[in-house]
Order: C-alpha cells, then sequence, then structure tokens
C-alpha cells in the first residue's frame, strides 16, 4: 500500500471520526446535520479515493468515481433539505445562533 493511500484513507478516517464526534457534542439538529453533511460525505470520499488508488481495473474505478460523485451530489442537498424541514416544521435553533437566515422568507 503506498503512503498516498494511506494518507487518504488516514485523511477520512479523521474527517469521519469529526463527524461522529460533532453528532455528539452539537447543541442542535442544524449543527449535527451539518457535521453529519459535510464531514463525513468528505471523510467517505476521501477514504474511497485511498481505496481506488491501488487499482488498476477500470470497471472498479469508474464505479467509485461514480459513487463518490453521488455523493458529494446527494448528501449536501438532503442535508440541506432536512434543515429546511425540520425549520418548516418549527424545530427551534440553538439558542446561541443568532442568526436566522430564512425567518424573513416567509416559510415558503
Amino acid at each position: 500500500m503506498s503512503w498516498l493511500t494511506q494518507a487518504f484513507i488516514l485523511l477520512g478516517s479523521l474527517s469521519m471520526l469529526l463527524a461522529a464526534i460533532g453528532l455528539l457534542r452539537f447543541p442542535d439538529f442544524y449543527t449535527r446535520a451539518h457535521a453529519g453533511t459535510k464531514a463525513a460525505s468528505l471523510g467517505a470520499g476521501f477514504i474511497l479515493i485511498g481505496v481506488v488508488l491501488p487499482i488498476s481495473d477500470p470497471d472498479i474505478n469508474i464505479r467509485v468515481w461514480l459513487t463518490i460523485f453521488f455523493i458529494f451530489l446527494t448528501v449536501p442537498v438532503a442535508g440541506h433539505l432536512l434543515g429546511r424541514a425540520a425549520y418548516l416544521r418549527g424545530l427551534k435553533q440553538w439558542p446561541g445562533d443568532n442568526v436566522d437566515e430564512w425567518k424573513a422568507d416567509d416559510k415558503g
């Protein structure tokens, strides 16, 4: 296993660890959703890149790169939609969060 593969897998694992810590430590749904979508998708991407680097089979490479693309395309959108749905249902934000960017949006 090359040092580049090891570095990508280590970066991905650390990013996933930070996402897990964020899910446990952040105070409300919105910040937890942020940790779960941003850091976890980045971690999964790094791990998949680390896994695909030593593989020379083009069929597997295409599948892994399409998986990475699909993760980066869908996970942030899903996180945004979950946050929007929680906001429209009236889920309260953490009191330390003094910015409400959707307040003037008339909830629609």
